[in-house]
């Protein structure tokens, strides 16, 4: 019998956006432990382009072995089209969103810029009635990153690159400076420090003041200007949505006893640095979890968090998707569409 066909963004080798194609590709079957969504819109997110170009930013060894013609994409929000035979939790017509096998899909396993995507239950969550679906599918990575870095770790994996697990650190009260703030893990970020009753110093392009200061910005450092490490001091905690080899900056805005936690934490060389500040420096690998996203689906609902949308574009789009996040200066986060 020949397989159902739906429309996908493949690629069958690594480059830049132009090797994006939409295409025929086969409905994924459904296995025991999985539903299958009905895709309606695509967030996008750095490790897409990572993968896309073959992870030339990780050292040679820590690349993971891809196979074409590869799918790309984590993140969703969709309907329920089928459910695994053992799946009891979720059933066909529930409006769900998910970040689809992640890191354990890093080798182009997730395959969410398509029609149909199947996922492990376990990483499924009921979207939150009071967004959209393009709104939903801006969330998981983004929000679970700063989530799991601000709020709750929510997994005990060891993380390779430090020998201590990462604690998330008191915010009431406590002062928290956001680098890159006006992106898709910074503008969460910055709302989650703002809700749990810390002082929050936002640091973006002049475009992005008011957009922070309606998210809850106490201050605004704008970075093309003024550089922050040279006029903050003092601060409990900085959230580095940036990071790499940059993010040792910070060290000079914290007090002792203070934290850095930079989202990308690869090139950072300050441990030493850190050790005589007395600073804590950590970071942590994000990972699927439908429990912690039905969780952010209660703030979504009631509107504690919001979710800023850059830009959509039709899933037939794609390539001009990764055009426009090449360029920078996100505000928020880039969806795609998909009718």
């Amino acid at each position: 019998m020949p397989a159902r066909m739906m429309k996908a963004i493949r690629q069958h080798e690594f480059g830049g956006p132009d090797v994006l194609r939409y295409e025929d590709a086969p409905i994924p079957d459904v296995k025991a432990g999985e539903v299958r969504v009905r895709v309606h819109a695509v967030g996008l997110n750095p490790p897409d382009w990572y993968l896309r170009d073959g992870y030339k930013m990780l050292p040679p060894e820590w690349r993971p072995p891809v196979q074409f013609p590869v799918i790309l994409g984590t993140d969703m929000s969709g309907v329920v089209e089928a459910v695994g035979d053992d799946v009891k939790d979720f059933s066909v017509g529930d409006a769900v969103y998910a970040m689809v096998r992640f890191p354990s899909g890093l080798a182009g396993d997730s395959r969410a810029y398509a029609e149909y995507v199947t996922v492990p239950a376990s990483e499924v969550a009921r979207k939150p009635a009071g967004i959209d679906h393009v709104h939903a599918a801006a969330v998981p990575m983004s929000l679970l990153t700063a989530w799991q870095f601000m709020i709750a770790l929510g997994h005990d994996e060891p993380n390779p690159l430090q020998p201590s697990r990462h604690e998330p650190v008191p915010l009431k009260d406590r002062i928290v400076l956001v680098n890159g703030a006006a992106g898709g893990v910074g503008h969460f970020a910055v709302q989650i420090a703002r809700w749990k009753g810390a002082r929050v110093i936002a640091t973006a392009s002049g475009k992005n003041e008011a957009f922070l200061r309606d998210l809850g910005a106490d201050e605004f450092i704008d970075y093309t200007r003024t550089n922050p490490e040279d006029v903050v001091r003092h601060v409990d905690l900085v959230i580095d949505a940036v990071g790499g080899p940059t993010t040792g900056r910070f060290l000079r805005t914290l007090k002792r006893g203070g934290a850095l936690f930079p989202i990308f934490p690869l090139g950072f060389s300050g441990a030493e640095e850190a050790a005589k500040l007395g600073i804590t420096v950590s970071a942590t690998q994000v990972r699927s979890s439908g429990a912690q996203l039905a969780e952010i689906a209660r703030v979504l609902d009631d509107g504690t968090i919001r979710v800023a949308i850059d830009s959509t574009f039709p899933l037939a789009d794609a390539r001009k998707a990764h055009e426009r996040a090449a360029k920078g200066h996100i505000q928020g986060k880039i969806v795609l569409t998909v009718e």
